[in-house]
């Protein structure tokens, strides 16, 4: 027997769309069975749980509420007045010992589930007594989808297997599973009416503290297109998919300890960023995104090349009027971060600052370039220059500070700013790779390569350019563990959003970035926030950081290589990397091949 139901609307509009209230959507047909409902191009079966185990642990729901399917659990809970409860558990009570002393009198062997469904029965009872519990008529109701009766068979045996696992019985609403799908909705009624009696305690447990899953899109809602895979879920196996350009800002920071497969994590982000017309620029200390930047055309510099040069004093192409007073400012920055990394006192004075403000305006004025935006296309001068002019400039200060750049112009220092820049940073995906340059030259490095970044970045562009910018700082603790360097990216993350651009740090050294004021600021500046697998040394620091429970410290402690945890506001999502075997072959290629 097929009974077939048409929902008719009348026509107009109804009270509440005129008010401006979204309306459930409802299919234009039902067609009823004995076995499940058809509700426009899909099927349906309703289950009602029937059979508990005596005992359950926290989220004892879980393995139906992540089960790898359209599964709809809806909960039905009714409170049961202590007035009514009362006489129940008494009832209950006198079943269960009757049945113990007729089995007793008989001479029969005591039923080891009465006896110990008696003692539940009394303890209960006392707790409802003492107001410690209460009790609730409860019914839990699953409904299960599929796109055609083989398919929608097919999940319900696995349904049921699961639900087996965990000793709940699950039996088929027959004849009335159009009941059972009005159940299952979120209008608040239950048509069944297949309800059991659980106590506080059971009811509490039934809920799980967070989801284990990200939360999907509202009915009629799609995915952004900008969402990218991330991998997968390793309590739920279900697809983590991830916009950062929906967040409150775009940056993103990750941490993992050496060889818990963070770069490969972050090689995936950029092809499939690269998949969605984002522009990304990566600062890479270790050559490990050479091969991917090949492979897509885009653009590498490798710094410390012969024949590879880096001139500080280049100007960016905007036109804005007070670009050349900002561009000084960039330039402290820059002369700072040098004198520290040269091992000498990071911090200048003020005589020096004053003095270098002097040399950069003449350096600028001799090389013909002053506020008129019309000289701002002259070669821009080059740092011997701006030591010439604090030579000439007779102030001891000025002497002073010209004297501390000299490794920079004349001596051991100088052979990556000693002639004006060879290589354009242009593409979609730029690499700018310092694997040939000594270690004592890395930091200014990173500095330069993300200033030139944010030339690019920070340059208006036309109305029409409307991409999307990804900066990739890889091995951030290079520039963190510099204060002037560490302000700098601190800067990058604060602005980044404003010009529709994000920053992504990673680092191995969690100490350097969360041990400082500012290392935690730029955390705090990022909305998406990824921990790999952790040292035991920097966990603790990481827990304080981060606010993880033990459950997650000790996930990451013990996670597996290319495992981690998605930290966003208050989702906390375990994930596991997942590549194609092309994008695999790209992500572990590099110097070490790291996954």
């Amino acid at each position: 027997m097929i009974a077939r139901l048409k929902l008719l609307r009348r026509p107009g509009r109804a009270p509440a769309a005129e008010a401006g209230v979204d309306l459930l959507p409802t299919p234009a047909a039902v067609e009823v069975t004995p076995r499940h409902v058809r509700v426009g191009d899909g099927y349906a079966a309703t289950f009602a749980v029937c059979g508990y185990p005596a005992s359950v642990g926290p989220a004892w729901l879980d393995p139906l509420l992540s089960y790898p399917g359209r599964v709809d659990v809806a909960v039905h809970i009714a409170p049961l007045p202590a007035e009514v409860g009362a006489p129940m558990l008494r009832k209950q009570r006198a079943r269960l010992e009757s049945t113990r002393r007729l089995e007793a009198e008989k001479g029969k062997l005591g039923d080891p589930m009465v006896a110990a469904a008696a003692t539940d029965a009394a303890d209960l009872a006392d707790r409802v007594a003492r107001g410690a519990a209460k009790l609730f008529r409860t019914g839990i109701y699953l409904t299960v989808h599929g796109r055609s009766p083989a398919e929608l068979a097919e999940v319900c045996a696995g349904v049921r297997s699961a639900a087996a696992g965990t000793l709940l019985d699950l039996q088929p609403a027959t004849f009335r599973h159009h009941h059972g799908y009005t159940t299952t909705l979120p209008i608040g009624v239950d048509a069944l009416g297949m309800t059991r009696v659980l106590d506080t305690d059971a009811l509490a447990a039934s809920f799980p503290l967070a989801g284990a899953d990200l939360a999907a899109a509202a009915p009629g809602q799609r995915t952004s297109r900008e969402a990218i895979l991330y991998g997968v879920n390793t309590t739920s196996a279900g697809v983590l998919m991830w916009n950062r350009w929906a967040q409150d800002n775009h940056n993103s920071v990750v941490l993992a300890r050496s060889g818990a497969g963070k770069s490969y994590f972050v090689k995936l982000e950029v092809l499939r960023s690269l998949y969605t017309g984002v522009q990304v620029a990566v600062v890479d200390p270790e050559d490990e995104y050479t091969a991917l930047a090949e492979h897509v055309g885009g653009t590498v510099i490798q710094l410390g090349a012969p024949g590879v040069k880096l001139n500080p004093l280049d100007l960016p192409g905007d036109r804005r009027p007070d670009m050349l007073n900002r561009r000084g400012l960039t330039l402290h920055t820059i002369i700072s971060v040098m004198l520290g990394t040269a091992g000498q006192a990071s911090g200048v004075g003020p005589a020096e600052k004053a003095a270098l403000d002097r040399a950069i305006t003449a350096t600028y004025h001799q090389a013909g370039i002053t506020n008129d935006p019309g000289t701002w296309d002259k070669p821009a001068p080059l740092l011997r220059d701006l030591s010439a002019a604090l030579e000439r400039d007779g102030d001891p200060a000025a002497a002073q500070l010209a004297a501390r750049l000299a490794p920079w112009v004349t001596g051991a220092f100088s052979s990556l700013f000693d002639a004006p820049t060879t290589t354009g940073a242009a593409g979609h995906l730029v690499v700018w790779s310092l694997r040939h340059l000594p270690d004592e030259l890395r930091t200014i490095a990173t500095m330069l390569a993300l200033d030139a970044i944010w030339r690019d970045i920070d340059t208006p562009h036309p109305a029409t350019d409307k991409r999307r910018r990804l900066v990739i700082v890889d091995e951030a603790w290079l520039l963190m563990r510099d204060g002037e360097g560490a302000r700098f990216l601190f800067r990058m993350s604060k602005a980044a959003r404003k010009r529709t651009a994000g920053l992504t740090v990673v680092t191995q050294d969690a100490a350097d970035v969360l041990g400082t004021d500012l290392g935690l600021a730029v955390v705090s500046n990022a909305a998406t926030q990824v921990l790999m697998r952790q040292s035991t040394q920097s966990i603790d620091a990481v827990t304080e950081a981060f606010r993880l429970t033990g459950g997650e410290a000790r996930l990451l402690l013990a996670a597996s290589r290319g495992e981690g945890l998605l930290v966003a506001g208050r989702s906390r999502v375990p994930f596991r990397s997942l590549a194609s075997g092309n994008e695999h072959n790209l992500a572990v290629t590099g110097i070490g091949g790291e996954q």
